[in-house]
């Protein structure tokens, strides 16, 4: 990049002269008015010119399957959309199903293929078997397993279905925090 600048030093050595010329001029035409109004100019005019010579930045690649609009948000939103999407999903499943359990099966997926170098989705049991180590943590597959994603249960009268119960899930946390 030093290189550039050193080619360029003739057109910056008549700038500075422009300039100073420039300013000399409005400082014998209108005083230090004058001098101010060349220097805020030429400032302008050299960030302007600068704006122009920078490349513009390459396009962002294109993120195949899906968008992750979390990252969008500040974390000040970020802690208090996940805080609500906790409590939603431990009070009526159909917000547990669309918005906690595809972070919660995101976050087993990264875990397995991280640590263990298993794929969630190509190897479901032996993703099982990583998580449910004994007999105590069969139930927790039931709420994370990703066959089950679309799948919810009828509401029956308007009542909708609880969702994940708290113990439950502290149990998924530690789980996945234990893989």
């Amino acid at each position: 990049m030093s290189n550039g600048w050193r080619a360029a030093r003739p057109e910056l050595l008549v700038a500075i002269v422009l300039v100073v010329v420039a300013g000399l001029a409005g400082y014998a035409v209108a005083g230090p008015r004058g001098l101010v109004f060349v220097v805020i100019a030429a400032a302008a005019v050299a960030l302007l010119v600068s704006r122009l010579l920078v490349p513009a930045a390459p396009p962002l690649s294109d993120v195949t399957g899906g968008s992750d609009d979390l990252a969008a948000r500040s974390s000040f939103t970020h802690y208090w959309h996940y805080l609500s999407d906790l409590r939603d999903g431990i009070a009526v499943r159909p917000a547990y199903q669309s918005r906690l359990r595809p972070s919660l099966e995101h976050l087993l997926a990264a875990r397995l293929a991280e640590r263990h170098g298993v794929n969630l989705y190509r190897e479901p049991e032996a993703a099982r078997k990583l998580l449910c180590r004994g007999s105590r943590d069969d139930d927790l597959w039931a709420w994370i397993d990703p066959a089950q994603a679309g799948r919810d249960e009828p509401t029956t009268g308007g009542s909708q279905p609880p969702g994940i119960p708290r113990r439950v899930l502290e149990r998924l946390i530690n789980r996945l925090e234990q893989l």
